[in-house]
């Protein structure tokens, strides 16, 4: 079992929320999602950022 620090517990709470309600928005606004992959420093590993094109 992964060890989570209070930081990495809230990010991967937050990713899991996203996940659910992301495609659903997606759906409703059109337009194309652009991921990028960025290191966050004070996690000290890669996460994912998307922004919304129209």
């Amino acid at each position: 079992m992964p060890t989570f620090s209070r930081r990495g517990f809230i990010a991967a709470t937050l990713a899991a929320g996203a996940v659910r309600t992301v495609p659903a928005i997606a759906t409703r606004t059109g337009g194309r999602r652009i991921l990028t992959l960025v290191y966050d420093k004070s996690l000290g590993a890669l996460r994912a950022v998307e922004r919304w094109v129209p």
